[in-house]
């Protein structure tokens, strides 16, 4: 039959077995402390002999200086260090070649660019010249059309006998309150002088406003005549009138610088110039 233990025995077991595990720890405790003791050796001594190892080569380094002094220090090796440095001046010079020719390159693209765009100016002034004459011919073709209008829906007489001192179209006036483009003809007269009606018509407009001053406007077909700087009216708007019938007298109302007719033709309310219908 298999020993019962006692309880001491039990526990004296236990102890010894709990003093053998404590024993384990300590030896494997003290290896790794051995082998980092070791380790931390070893990186010291791989220094010491990197440490040698540089100092016998700046010694060694020392020595052949020593040694070669002659050469090192002789006239030929001058010489070529000088002959190496004077390739310096090359350098400067090979980088102005550069530099001139990359700006040169440069220059003509500018010039290609300058060039063409005064052609593209040229062409586009060209068409624009074009289009102007295209337009002036256009606009002179309108102005015969407009005249001949005029001529075949009524004919024309004087409105009053007397000198012209401002024709029609650009001026160059004395003073800045008279316009630069004249759209009519001044006819210079005496105050209180008729002026008869140069076509017969209905009067559209009877008006002492504006820079017209007393002006009237009769109205035949697609035709309109002005008569302005009138002293007075004689007809009213809406009145029938004949050719030739007084309408009203000379005057200087208006911005005016003078006593005088402005006489103006409209063909659907472009203006023509008076003269091309009559004579003065």
């Amino acid at each position: 039959m298999e020993r019962t233990m006692s309880v001491e025995e039990k526990i004296r077991r236990a102890e010894e077995i709990y003093a053998k595990k404590q024993e384990g720890k300590e030896g494997n405790t003290a290896r790794v402390g051995i082998y980092q003791k070791n380790t931390k050796r070893d990186i010291k001594l791989l220094k010491k002999m990197i440490i040698q190892i540089i100092v016998c080569l700046a010694i060694y380094f020392v020595i052949y200086i020593i040694q070669n002094g002659n050469y090192i220090f002789s006239e030929d090796f001058l010489k070529k260090v000088n002959s190496i440095m004077s390739y310096d001046t090359n350098f400067i010079e090979l980088y102005e070649n550069v530099k001139n020719k990359i700006m040169e390159v440069i220059n003509n693209k500018e010039n290609e660019t300058q060039n063409q765009t005064e052609n593209e100016e040229n062409i586009g002034g060209e068409a624009e010249q074009t289009e102007n004459v295209n337009q002036v011919e256009q606009d002179l073709s309108q102005i015969e059309a407009d005249i001949q209008t005029a001529k075949n829906t009524t004919s024309f007489i004087k409105p009053i006998e007397g000198t012209i001192s401002s024709r029609y179209g650009l001026r160059n006036p004395t003073t800045s309150s008279v316009p630069k483009n004249h759209t009519g003809i001044d006819i210079a007269a005496q105050i209180g002088t008729k002026i008869k009606a140069a076509t017969a018509g209905e009067v559209v407009l009877n008006s002492t406003e504006g820079d017209y001053g007393n002006h009237l406007k009769i109205q035949i077909g697609e035709i309109s005549i002005i008569y302005a700087h009138c002293n007075a009216l004689y007809v009213n708007q809406g009145d029938k009138i004949e050719q030739g019938q007084e309408i009203a007298e000379v005057g200087t109302t208006g911005n005016s610088t003078g006593p005088h007719l402005h006489f103006e033709v409209r063909v659907y309310e472009r203006t023509i110039d008076p003269q091309t219908i009559l004579e003065f």
